[in-house]
């Protein structure tokens, strides 16, 4: 509570010095407006119970047949469009670091809402070369505030990225996976055997970096793995 106290004078003594605009509808005066905002609650469409993904209208899971995932269980917020898509661009590329906050309340009452049970909060980790270039690293911006909201502990010590890898955007679906493959291990400072641990990313596309980051720690032992991201694509 201390360190989120902390945090909300500096955001305020930042707004005071410059001024926000809403990162939706760049109305003055809102770091994200009420009514931008609002379009980011979660959308009440068809979901895989499992990795999140929309149904088809046959109530199939694409993804889920092609290629299931190992991960305990995925949830996110809403899909990548429209104003949430704008404010996650916004927080990763344009350095609006001020985002973090309503979007990382918005992953604790996505928590809430799914029932999700967790001991450990732990965002998916940047190698050290990418992180030194953005100078942050926006999954760890979104599970502090995450874990304040929820009074959880967040660990970033426990999986490390030992290898860069090429920008997964850029890549097709195969080439994704290929590219994460054992790029992520378990840090073994501390043991994780029984334990229930929630991954937090702003982005989750094809599922392959939160799996290989769940990896390590579910063959570590692991009781649960999940993830909790801001979007999917439609």
């Amino acid at each position: 509570m201390h360190m989120l106290l902390i945090r909300q004078l500096g955001l305020y003594l930042t707004d005071l010095l410059f001024p926000p605009h809403c990162a939706g509808c760049q109305s003055p005066g809102y770091v994200l407006c009420s009514t931008c905002l609002s379009q980011l609650q979660p959308q009440r469409l068809p979901r895989c119970n499992h990795c999140h993904s929309q149904l088809t209208p046959q109530g199939l899971c694409k993804p889920c047949h092609y290629r299931p995932l190992a991960i305990s269980g995925l949830r996110t917020v809403g899909f990548h469009r429209g104003p949430l898509r704008t404010c996650i661009h916004a927080l990763k590329y344009q350095g609006n670091k001020r985002l973090a906050e309503p979007l990382g309340q918005l992953l604790a009452q996505a928590y809430k809402d799914y029932g999700l049970r967790a001991d450990w909060i732990v965002p998916v980790p940047l190698h050290r070369g990418r992180q030194q270039e953005r100078r942050y690293n926006q999954a760890t911006l979104l599970a502090r505030v995450c874990a304040d909201q929820l009074g959880l502990p967040l660990r970033e010590d426990l999986v490390i990225r030992r290898r860069a890898t090429a920008v997964q955007m850029n890549l097709g679906v195969q080439d994704r996976w290929q590219n994460v493959k054992d790029a992520f291990a378990y840090s073994a400072k501390v043991s994780v055997r029984g334990c229930n641990i929630l991954l937090i990313d702003d982005v989750c596309t094809t599922g392959a970096t939160i799996e290989a980051c769940a990896l390590p720690l579910l063959e570590a032992k692991a009781r649960s793995v999940w993830g909790l991201v801001l979007a999917r694509p439609l």
